[in-house]
């Protein structure tokens, strides 16, 4: 049966942007100021770590995310290190947005695009999808902020430049671009919630 998107229905929020510019902050500052938001769990393929709680992902064996795969319940999904595969579920998506909730998901470019151009987010009748592009003020920011978390080989640097540069050609796709000048991250805050709608979710 065909979804009718309504007014008071909710919708899914897209947070993009390249590494080093400020996504995890933000995600953590919506989590805290806004608990009506829905933030969508995982699903990964590696091991659950000593101590890690079922809080942030739904561990699965290789099996089952081949099934769900196959099923048509995977949003977008990439191997990351190790080979490990991570995944956003429709199921951590839809039911929420039904519900009139405000779900808002960290992904890269390629989940973009991947969740862009599926079906449920398409035509007359799709789920309705915001995607803010976080911008960073200038590349020498992106690269202070890389190397305050760690020291990094030269190599590995232009490698996360190329990177960057790549996932920037995306910005002009997404519905909004911010921004994030260097140490202005409240008035990023204000503006994304701006952007979002700032109330809660019916």
């Amino acid at each position: 049966m065909a979804h009718e998107q309504k007014p008071e229905t909710g919708k899914l929020v897209l947070i993009i942007g390249p590494s080093g510019v400020g996504k995890s902050v933000i995600l953590k500052r919506l989590r805290a100021a806004h608990p009506n938001y829905h933030f969508p769990k995982s699903a990964t393929t590696r091991a659950k770590r000593a101590g890690e709680s079922n809080d942030l992902y739904h561990f699965m064996s290789g099996q089952e995310f081949d099934e769900l795969l196959k099923e048509g319940k995977i949003l977008e999904w990439a191997i990351v290190h190790g080979g490990e595969r991570y995944a956003t579920m429709a199921d951590e998506i839809i039911p929420f947005i039904e519900q009139g909730k405000i779900v808002v998901r960290e992904v890269d470019v390629q989940g973009f695009v991947s969740i862009q151009s599926n079906p449920l987010f398409m035509g007359d009748h799709a789920y309705h999808l915001q995607s803010i592009f976080l911008m960073p003020e200038s590349t020498d920011q992106l690269i202070k902020h890389i190397t305050k978390r760690a020291p990094m080989a030269k190599e590995e640097m232009e490698r996360r430049l190329r990177s960057m540069e790549k996932e920037l050609e995306y910005a002009q796709h997404c519905s909004a671009i911010i921004v994030n000048h260097e140490g202005k991250m409240n008035e990023t805050m204000k503006e994304v919630e701006r952007l979002i709608g700032g109330a809660e979710g019916s």
